[in-house]
């Protein structure tokens, strides 16, 4: 980290032990919408229990606790039984301004098999100047930084407008606190967000959709010494998976390559059929999942269809009926990079460190894409964590990185803040 010309109040105020010790108990708490209550440590770990009853709520009651300490008013909402949304408005008490948003989100992805990491996945160990565990990037520390940033700045004195900070249920999920918050009036009342999803310092203004996608296949069942008196789902499956790669290679001829977000995948995730204990039987029904990846300016519907359509032509050759069923659409989203909550970020960034930071696009979806789609916010996404970390055994964060994005956190409020949401 550079020290960047002209320290600000703030940064003399950040409180960065206690953001890393935050961090720390949030990622003791197991906070996995997965059905299985499991206690939170490992290896003897004293940790907390979050199970499917309550998934968020410990992590819930902890940032509201916080919160009450830090004086701000705030909600907790539940989107779920035992899945709620904690939604502060800290008031700038500087005078009318704009509503600047920070969002992020407590559930996290499973651990997995623990056995598998070479360290306690709840366990929040620091060590080598990082900490280690489930949710540390994705992203349990950018919430204690945007939270432990805005206090920075309230502490540093008064300034206009006011400032939402989100902490959402359900992310990694169908993202119900996101939509359930776009749903709210408080939504309409916000100038602009920053979604603090681990990038690895880049500025991500645009984000890639996703088309989830379920093809019910149905044949005929038969012995398996008797092929010709059955309709395979099975074959008609392996068909489809062939004609994907080509409805991709289609995509990306008919979309082009975005600058930061790539092209179109298409990408088979699930091939079901059959069932192991019955070797001599061909069964009468598969299933085919579909992870369709987008980028701005691509035509959900019309690759929808074209999926379809190349499902449908692949398994009629097998004498075998398609039922395609959309789980989930979200659009890809993109922001200009002039927008004044985007550049509110960048002067954030070259105030901690002393450089413009690059532009980005996330992988994925966050809350953003349906904040964005739901309620018409222009979004941003930056925080703490490598880009490519989340999900993986052995996930961590550099502990250095809490404490500079909280920085960077309260330098972007202000310049945005102050500058009337302008660019």
């Amino acid at each position: 980290m550079h020290s960047g010309p002209g320290a600000q109040p703030w940064d003399s105020l950040l409180d960065t032990e206690a953001a890393v010790a935050f961090t720390q108990e949030l990622v003791r708490l197991r906070t996995v919408h997965d059905g299985h209550p499991v206690h939170a440590g490992h290896a003897g770990h004293a940790g907390e229990t979050a199970g499917a009853a309550g998934v968020e709520q410990p992590a819930a009651e902890l940032v509201s606790a916080l919160f009450a300490r830090f004086g701000w008013e705030h909600t907790v909402t539940e989107v779920a039984p035992g899945r709620p949304n904690v939604v502060a408005v800290v008031e700038g008490g500087g005078g009318p301004g704009p509503t600047l948003m920070f969002e992020g989100h407590t559930d996290v992805v499973t651990e997995g098999d623990p056995d598998d990491w070479s360290v306690d996945p709840y366990g929040a160990e620091i060590r080598d100047g990082r900490m280690w565990g489930r949710g540390t990037a994705d992203m349990k520390s950018g919430v204690a930084s945007m939270i432990y940033g805005v206090r920075a700045l309230q502490q540093a004195g008064p300034f206009p407008g006011r400032i939402v900070l989100g902490v959402m249920a359900d992310e990694e999920g169908m993202m119900l606190g996101a939509k359930a918050f776009a749903a709210s009036p408080l939504a309409g009342e916000v100038d602009g967000v920053i979604v603090c999803e681990p990038e690895g310092y880049e500025v991500c203004t645009s984000a890639r959709g996703g088309i989830r996608l379920r093809l019910d296949l149905a044949g005929v069942m038969a012995h398996g010494a008797m092929p010709q008196e059955g309709r395979s789902p099975i074959a008609a499956g392996a068909r489809i998976v062939e004609a994907l790669a080509a409805t991709q290679e289609w995509a990306v001829l008919r979309y082009g390559t975005h600058p930061h977000a790539g092209s179109v995948t298409v990408t088979p995730t699930v091939l079901l059929g059959g069932d192991p204990e019955q070797l001599n039987v061909i069964p009468a029904h598969g299933v085919v999942g579909v992870d369709v990846r987008t980028v701005p300016g691509a035509d959900h519907a019309e690759l929808t269809a074209r999926v379809r359509e190349s499902a449908e032509e692949a398994a009629a050759a097998f004498g075998v009926s398609v039922s395609l069923t959309v789980v989930d659409d979200r659009p890809a989203i993109e922001i200009p990079e002039d927008h004044p909550v985007v550049t509110g970020l960048v002067a954030g960034h070259t105030h901690v460190h002393g450089e413009a930071p690059a532009f980005g696009a996330v992988p994925g979806t966050t809350d953003g894409t349906i904040l964005t789609r739901d309620a018409g916010l222009p979004t941003v996404v930056y925080g703490p964590g490598g880009k490519w970390i989340a999900h993986q055994k052995d996930e961590f964060v550099e502990v250095r990185e809490i404490g500079e994005y909280a920085r960077v956190y309260a330098a972007a409020a202000h310049h945005f803040l102050t500058s009337g949401g302008e660019a």
